[in-house]
């Protein structure tokens, strides 16, 4: 099931997407699409509504250096066990809305990522386990200030900012993760291309790793790391991130207006 979140002529509502290209239609789901979903009996053309972020998570946890060769790029090794930070809920946005370059930074880049959104909640779970509390996966562009995160020496700041939290355009629920190509272009020329075979600590082994720490909640994700290939965006630019058996989520880049 593809699951996704609309604003439609009637509000804000979860739904089911189901069709392909310009014959695709949104059905409204009641409440949440966790469980079980139902359905309203409401639908719209896709073309009619607008996407917005397919999930509010109460955290995004982000994995840091999780493909051997971005962390190289970055000037060190890959770390032996996952180095994990987050990312707050207000930098979330969906496709299409512009991610804002904030006027304190020079240097924002773009990382195309896959994006676990869990189902249900959980803690202490093992890798074994790992995928039942999975609700599906969905594409992410972790924007970071790079000048802050070299300064601060923390990830906070750097990866904080309202808007630096791309995710979309939907959650596919059924999808094998541990071999999918995943592509970034800038302006259409790409600029990373990898596939998730390479992740250096693969998604059960997060979700191990990150439920040892802390409770996820439904609709909680995890980014599982950018390949190589990050670089810098500017104003008037455009960041697609595709992943095999997703979709794409495109974002333009704009300024800041004071």
């Amino acid at each position: 099931m593809r699951l996704g979140r609309v604003a439609s002529p009637d509000g804000v509502a979860f739904v089911s997407i189901e069709g392909e290209g310009s014959d695709s239609i949104a059905k409204e789901i009641a409440e949440h699409p966790f469980g079980t979903p139902t359905f309203t009996g409401r639908s719209w053309p896709l073309a009619d509504v607008r996407l917005l972020a397919p999930i509010l998570a109460s955290k995004v946890v982000c994995i840091g250096k999780n493909y051997a060769a971005h962390a190289a790029e970055m000037g060190g090794p890959a770390p032996e066990d996952p180095v994990i930070f987050l990312k707050p809920n207000t930098s979330i946005i969906g496709p299409n809305a512009p991610i804002i370059l904030p006027p304190s930074s020079s240097q924002v880049d773009y990382e195309g990522e896959l994006a676990v959104v869990i189902g249900r909640p959980c803690k202490d779970v093992p890798a074994a386990r790992a995928l039942d509390v999975v609700l599906g996966y969905t594409v992410a562009n972790d924007v970071t200030a790079r000048d802050q995160q070299r300064h601060d020496g923390q990830w906070t700041r750097g990866k904080g900012y309202d808007t630096f939290c791309p995710l979309g355009p939907w959650i596919e629920t059924s999808l094998d993760p541990s071999d999918l190509e995943i592509v970034t272009e800038l302006d259409s020329e790409v600029r990373q291309r990898s596939r998730t075979s390479l992740l250096l600590h693969d998604i059960p082994k997060l979700i191990e790793w990150v439920t040892t720490v802390m409770t996820l909640l439904p609709g909680d994700v995890i980014l599982t790391g950018t390949p190589e290939g990050v670089g810098p965006v500017q104003a008037g630019q455009q960041v697609s991130v595709t992943v095999e058996g997703i979709g794409t989520l495109i974002n333009p880049v704009a300024a800041k207006h004071r």
